[in-house]
């Protein structure tokens, strides 16, 4: 137990919090949090179901003289995107997180926190958990499988919840209140391995591309960071060229919704031409420093002695793999039209790997209009059928239309007001909320959505601005006070 956290206020908020970082909790991997969360609830002495997905959802009646009041849905996910350092000795389905404080932020030792939404989930327990507060009635829902591709708001039937309004408690900047997200769908490649003998006198090695900030594909898409991926691909393409680079295997990237912060390569370099291309790559880390010096300050290409292995990429599959990899789009395609300084669609090349004899491509395309949603996804598909690679386009997620008229946001607007005599930011995202699914099965569904800081997610850089949770929950209070 961090008993550091459990100083910080709101206490039960952060009681909650701490309990959560305990219960492991990978995408497609909820079933110890889904079942923590049903007999929290049933502790707690509310009504209290779950659905086949693993959805969970507990009700509180309103307090007296709140029965009339609109009822409310506090909605966040129970998953955690799972990425940690290279070095760092940890299992996702075994471990706590070991979360600790560094000055105004909260942060965990080479993993992600799982702040993303395990705070939004805190904070829907302690509402439950405080009958201090008045209110109107609540149901609390918490769902699956959000990262990666939010199955548990797909698989919500109809009438399992009642509320008329919907505040989703899974955005990442404290004073912005969204009323509207990108839809997004998957694009998944493979394709067989063809190998062949080493002729050349060859030595190998591992050459790595590491220190990226990496981040949200959705969120931090447009922010000019390096792409492990990307840079990887660059350095070997031109190291076939010029010095007969031959690739045996290649691990880059990681999960589709975050931006690849490192990769490497084990590959074969003719022993005359060792010298000059090991200069070479010192060169390309040169380079990358001064292109990406204010976004990835930290990268860094790192060559080591690697164990000679008989068979290397054809050479004519290595040449579409290599050609392939460098004409794949990634990042911003194009900015909207309607809202200034607004991602419109975007595509992430997320990882590449050789995974039993196949390798493997995986993005995530995003666009809140659909028509260019589906053109992206599109390019991306025809990019990796030219070298005759299987692709699979995911089912995919719709969009979230932005209501402006809307009463909850109204409310909060006029809470956020009263406490911090401020005006809020309202905006879309260019991230996947599962608002546009719910919408679907609840057409008449009131939402917005918000939340305290967070930085660095979907990275082992994660971490959470501590005052902006109390800023939250005392925002909730005020809603909750002010609603008819």
């Amino acid at each position: 137990m961090n008993e550091e956290m459990l100083s910080l206020k709101p206490e039960k908020v952060f009681y909650y919090f701490n309990e959560i970082t305990k219960i492991p909790r990978p995408s497609k991997k909820e079933e110890k949090i889904s079942l923590w969360l049903e007999e929290t609830g049933k502790k707690l002495g509310l009504p209290t179901k779950r659905d086949k997905a693993g959805n969970v959802l507990i009700s509180k009646p309103a307090t007296p003289g709140k029965e009339n009041v609109t009822p409310v849905v506090l909605q966040s996910h129970m998953d955690m995107v799972c990425e940690k350092n290279n070095d760092k000795i940890f299992d996702f389905e075994k471990d706590a997180i070991e979360t600790y404080i560094d000055g105004e932020w909260l942060k965990a030792k080479g993993t992600t926190l799982g702040a993303d939404d395990g705070i939004g989930m805190a904070m829907a327990l302690a509402i439950l958990d405080d009958n201090t507060i008045e209110h109107g009635p609540i149901e609390c829902l918490f769902t699956v499988d959000e990262e990666t591709g939010l199955s548990g708001a797909k698989a919500i039937e109809a009438g399992f919840m009642n509320g008329k309004m919907l505040l989703n408690l899974d955005s990442e900047d404290e004073g912005q209140f969204f009323i509207g997200c990108a839809g997004g769908q998957d694009t998944v490649a493979s394709l067989e391995c063809i190998y062949e003998k080493l002729e050349e006198d060859c030595k190998f090695f591992k050459i790595e591309v590491k220190g990226l900030l990496g981040g949200h594909s959705g969120d931090d898409i447009n922010k000019g960071r390096g792409n492990a991926v990307k840079l990887l691909a660059r350095i070997l393409w031109n190291s076939y060229s010029d010095y007969n680079l031959r690739i045996a295997d290649i691990q880059a990237g990681n999960l589709r919704n975050a931006i690849a912060r490192e990769g490497y390569a084990i590959v074969a370099i003719p022993v005359e031409f060792v010298e000059d291309w090991k200069n070479y790559v010192a060169s390309m880390e040169k380079i990358y420093r001064e292109e990406f010096h204010t976004t990835d300050p930290n990268i860094a290409v790192t060559i080591e002695d690697a164990e000679p292995i008989e068979n290397v990429f054809e050479e004519n599959f290595q040449i579409d793999i290599l050609n392939v990899l460098v004409v794949c789009p990634h990042g911003v395609v194009s900015m909207s039209q309607d809202i200034a300084n607004f991602v419109e669609t975007s595509t992430n090349l997320a990882s590449v790997k050789v995974i039993n004899n196949e390798i493997v491509f995986t993005t995530s395309q995003r666009s809140s209009v659909e028509s260019k949603k589906q053109a992206i996804v599109d390019r991306v598909s025809a990019t990796f059928w030219m070298i005759g690679a299987d692709v699979t386009n995911s089912d995919g997620y719709p969009g979230w239309n932005p209501n402006p008229n809307s009463q909850a946001l109204k409310v909060l607007v006029e809470a956020y007001h009263n406490i911090f005599h401020k005006e809020p930011q309202v905006l879309a995202i260019h991230a996947g909320l599962e608002c546009g699914l719910f919408s679907e099965k609840y057409p008449d569904l009131d939402m917005v959505s918000f939340g305290p800081t967070l930085r660095g997610v979907h990275s082992p850089d994660e971490k959470l601005e501590i005052k902006t949770v109390k800023m939250c929950w005392d925002l909730m209070i005020e809603f909750f006070k002010l609603l008819k």
